[in-house]
């Protein structure tokens, strides 16, 4: 892989929908760097703003949002011209077997409980974003 230029532009953007402050920080604070933009949105409909205007090579997404929620907006993702191919996560509380499903069923590609450890994030950002380094070795 070709080595990162500062001012370069990042390589992978990550949007990360949720309408906890905290949650889209961490998230944030654990991916964004000169290979990965975050951007965000704290509904579904802003959710679908922002992915139509940033293209987004992943999308964390919450589950119990106001105004649309998120299982709604991977199934409307899903279908949106140029997006229908972007890696959902589908990032909640709700953790029994048949959210899982629900979500997988929405068409997200894997599904992350809150509360979650920073590695795991890392390593699922790894696996569905191979091209991207996340925290290089300097």
């Amino acid at each position: 892989m070709e080595p990162v230029v500062a001012g370069a532009s990042p390589i992978a953007t990550v949007l990360v929908v949720d309408d906890e402050q905290p949650i889209v920080d961490l998230v944030r604070f654990t991916l964004e760097d000169e290979q990965v933009q975050v951007v965000e949105a704290a509904d579904g409909v802003q959710a679908l703003e922002v992915a139509r205007a940033h293209r987004p090579d992943l999308v964390f997404l919450d589950v119990q949002m106001p105004r649309l929620d998120g299982l709604e907006v991977c199934r409307l993702l899903r279908r949106e011209p140029g997006l229908e191919h972007t890696r959902i996560v589908m990032l909640t509380a709700a953790s029994q077997e048949a959210d899982r499903a629900r979500g997988l069923e929405a068409g997200a590609d894997e599904y992350l409980t809150k509360p979650f450890s920073p590695l795991k994030l890392l390593l699922l950002v790894q696996a569905l974003l191979p091209g991207v380094t996340l925290w290089p070795a300097r």
